[in-house]
């Protein structure tokens, strides 16, 4: 059976971490070695089976089971009776020892790397979902999630632009701006012409100068975004996107370095913000979130409406100006 190039690549960064067995189990013998079952506290002990270990077993023998030889570039034997692959079969594919994989689908207590459940996603042929399952099932954070990089629903898409001429955006729990209508354009201005890391409503307030300008509440604002995105990080501190994004700030701006300081905390809630635009005048919103479902909730759309008759009226007025 022959390795692929992509898990031969795998192997020696993954070998140390597959072989190392969480503190106090025993150490997995290496591939190809049949393993005596592992002793001490943790045989037969009377503690209640770890569920997350348990659904992590039964999602792996899942996937495995559902994939033909023919499907990874294997060779179907005529005695196979395993429906799906083998056990041996992922293993290889994974560049990882037959008996660590064993054990991992009998949900044992055994310490997993990131880059380990990368190869093995990767050899049972996981889509987006499935592989963001398999990360939370195992306790450990992805190193390149896809849902950074959300695919937008034309539902959504259509809801944003049907809002009009109220401002809206879809946004994800980091604040980028993964798409905006025309008439945020018109108010705050076209992102599509920023590059796509400075699409984001926390970097546009601390270092734009357009905003600085458009936003009345500027310095207010931007204390209780930095509250909130501090807020929501407890939940992804490890997560390599919400790391870039901070260090970003923190190296960009002396500012955002003070207030990042305070470690104050804050959560969503409706608001009140004032904004001048050239044309029409003072302009006072409330911003409205609507969370996405099913998608998950880190996927929002946010409305900005008007808090009064005087704004309803000078938003139209704008949607008149601009040909809406």
């Amino acid at each position: 059976m022959t390795v692929t190039a992509e898990s031969a690549a795998v192997s020696s960064a993954v070998g140390s971490a597959a072989s190392a067995p969480a503190a106090g189990s025993a150490a997995p013998p290496a591939a190809g070695h049949s393993a005596a079952p592992p002793v001490g506290p943790t045989a037969g002990s009377a503690a209640a089976p770890d569920i997350r270990r348990q659904e992590l077993a039964a999602f792996l023998r899942s996937r495995r089971e559902r994939i033909s030889p023919e499907q990874v570039g294997l060779v179907r034997g005529a005695r196979r009776r395993t429906p799906g692959l083998r056990r041996e079969e992922v293993a290889q594919l994974s560049a990882v020892g037959v008996t660590w994989y064993t054990w991992l689908e009998q949900g044992r207590a055994i310490r997993v790397s990131a880059q380990v459940l990368d190869a093995i996603a990767r050899a049972l042929l996981m889509d987006p979902t499935e592989r963001g399952h398999l990360f939370v099932l195992a306790g450990v954070v992805d190193p390149r999630p896809d849902y950074d990089c959300p695919l937008l629903s034309p539902t959504a898409l259509r809801l944003m632009h049907t809002i009009a001429p109220y401002p809206a955006t879809l946004q994800n729990a980091r604040y980028d701006v993964l798409a905006h209508n025309r008439p945020f354009a018109q108010l705050f201005g076209e992102l599509t012409e920023l590059p796509p890391r400075e699409r984001n409503c926390l970097w546009l307030l601390t270092t734009s100068a357009h905003w600085r300008e458009t936003f009345l509440d500027r310095d207010e604002m931007l204390r209780d975004l930095i509250a909130k995105y501090r807020a929501s990080m407890a939940e992804h501190v490890a997560e390599p996107a919400w790391k870039e994004r901070l260090d970003g700030l923190l190296a960009e701006s002396a500012e955002f370095r003070e207030l990042w300081r305070r470690h104050e905390v804050a959560t969503m809630s409706p608001h009140v913000k004032r904004y001048r635009h050239p044309e029409v005048g003072l302009l006072r919103l409330e911003h409205r979130n609507l969370w996405m479902a099913p998608q998950p909730q880190a996927h929002r759309l946010v409305a900005y409406v008007p808090a009064d008759e005087e704004t309803e009226v000078r938003l139209g007025r704008l949607a008149e100006l601009r040909g809406e």
